[in-house]
């Protein structure tokens, strides 16, 4: 085993050797790629075979990356890859000139090349391009992966996110769904009003979610800050201010582990709008994911792991409460205390911790027996007090708030509120979180004076929501884990 690998490196070695020498011959002759500044691209792959009846013995000039190549004597076929697709070039002696073409069969599988050509169809009726020049505009002195196994390996895949959308193509197409989501995104909210702002990413005060910050030294000022975990405090200020309706979509930093579901930094998008509620954002909600879906996806039934999403159809509404006693089997409107929540814990195997109070255990209740059904999409109300610090209660039921989770394929995808704008209420949950700090909870709110100050002004009623972005397009491209929607996931420096 050992000396085939040592042959193997051996083997790549020399092709390396090889393609240094090639690029040292090429400027030797005065051919340097590197010194190409430009090249003038009239088409791309997919628009030639799409429009070729209109385009059939029309010179054309496209560029991309050689993938394939063979040479057979006089004339040779290569396949260019580039932002659409791969499209044939069928390159001959004599039509593009003997040195030029002594020179073309010297190209590498990698080297990035310019063709101009008539474009025709093979007697194979393979759409292609005739070339009349070919341009190397970049020499590629690595070697790709082998072709027919392609790029698999996980861990460089993510690493070298180049290599994997030159090799994966359906990786490429991900990313540029992506785009189009944030796009639609866009689009949608700027028709109904909202304004597209930027808040500050370095902050005193890392608040508005439950996580622990990652904290830096700004040298200029010699104070300690924090890398923000969330948008909302900044957005409400705006709020106060009369910008009736914002959102942002930015990256968060949050100093946590690594799973299928999180990275350390991800996109976040909040909005909030003045004078209406949680129930504002449901609607906005539903109407959003039906909008995206349709204009990026042609359709509101989608696929998830085999399963079939439906965002048509209204989104059904069930508060935590219901959905534990569904579930669960256990009504909290009946359990009178934490004492006899914690009981009911013991017995149903529900680990908690000695802080935690009713409501906090409700939340367990939710998380150990509910979210695994949650497959369709389904808004969860009414979050209990103590695990939403930010939130109006409910007039009715002041030990609950007026918030909500949309859940699909069993995960969270947005957070909701009726934004507390009480600042004595807020002042006051505020010190129950720096209490919970104290008591061990390293992802407690710390209380933010210029943001009580803000609310001592005056906010109007507020509906206010987050969306996990990276969640949303793992759903919109059936991707499985959170590091293929990212071009350049978090990972462990190698040595």
């Amino acid at each position: 085993m050992g000396e085939t690998q040592n042959t193997q490196e051996q083997d790549i070695n020399q092709l390396l050797k090889v393609r240094r020498e090639k690029l040292a011959a090429l400027q030797e002759n005065g051919k340097d790629p590197f010194l190409i500044t430009k090249y003038d691209v009239s088409h791309h792959s997919l628009e030639i075979k799409e429009g070729f009846d209109r385009l059939e013995g029309q010179t054309v000039s496209i560029a991309g990356r050689v993938m394939s190549k063979r040479v057979m004597g006089k004339a040779s076929f290569c396949n260019v890859q580039d932002i659409q697709g791969n499209i044939q070039s069928y390159v001959a002696r004599d039509s593009i000139g003997q040195e030029p073409y002594a020179d073309f069969k010297k190209y590498d599988v990698g080297d990035i090349v310019g063709i101009k050509g008539e474009v025709f169809k093979t007697k194979t009726g393979e759409i292609s391009i005739h070339a009349a020049e070919v341009t190397l505009l970049s020499k590629s002195l690595q070697i790709l992966p082998e072709k027919y196994h392609g790029l698999v390996n996980t861990d460089i895949r993510y690493r070298q996110r180049y290599t994997d959308l030159i090799m994966n193509g359906e990786v490429k197409d991900t990313f540029v769904k992506r785009s189009k989501i944030i796009s639609s995104i866009r689009r949608y909210l700027d028709g109904q009003g909202f304004l597209e702002v930027e808040t500050p990413m370095l902050v005193s005060n890392a608040g508005g979610a439950a996580a622990r910050p990652f904290e830096t030294h700004y040298n200029a000022l010699d104070e300690n800050v924090k890398l923000r975990i969330s948008l909302e405090l900044y957005l409400k200020r705006l709020i106060v201010g009369g910008m009736e309706r914002v959102y942002e979509i930015g990256r968060v930093f949050r100093n946590e582990g690594l799973d299928t579901r999180h990275n350390p930094e991800f996109t976040l998008m909040e909005l909030y709008q003045a004078y209406t509620d949680y129930n504002g954002m449901m609607d906005l909600t539903e109407n959003m994911f039906r909008h995206v879906a349709q204009e990026v996806c042609g359709t509101t039934t989608i696929s998830y792991n085999g399963v079939e999403i439906d965002l048509g159809s209204p989104f059904k509404r069930v508060t935590m409460i219901d959905a534990v006693k569904e579930y669960a089997g256990v009504d909290f409107d009946l359990i009178k205390d934490t004492e006899e929540a914690k009981k009911i814990a013991d017995e149903k195997g529900v680990h908690y911790e000695e802080r935690h109070k009713k409501g906090d255990i409700l939340s367990l209740f939710f998380e150990e027996f509910v979210e695994e059904h949650l497959v369709q999409p389904t808004f969860v109300l009414d979050h209990p007090v103590e695990i939403s610090p930010l939130t109006k209660r409910k007039p009715d039921k002041p030990d609950y708030v007026e918030r909500f989770e949309l859940f699909i394929t069993c995960r969270e995808m947005c957070n909701a509120y009726s934004e507390l704008n009480d600042p004595i209420d807020q002042r006051a949950r505020f010190a129950a979180q720096e209490e919970a700090f104290a008591a061990g909870d390293e992802e407690a709110n710390h209380t933010d004076e210029d943001f009580l100050n803000a609310l001592e002004i005056g906010m109007p009623p507020t509906g206010g929501i987050g969306y996990g972005i990276d969640r949303l397009v793992m759903l919109l491209t059936d991707s499985p884990a959170i590091r293929d929607v990212l071009l350049f996931p978090t990972m462990r420096t190698t040595t």
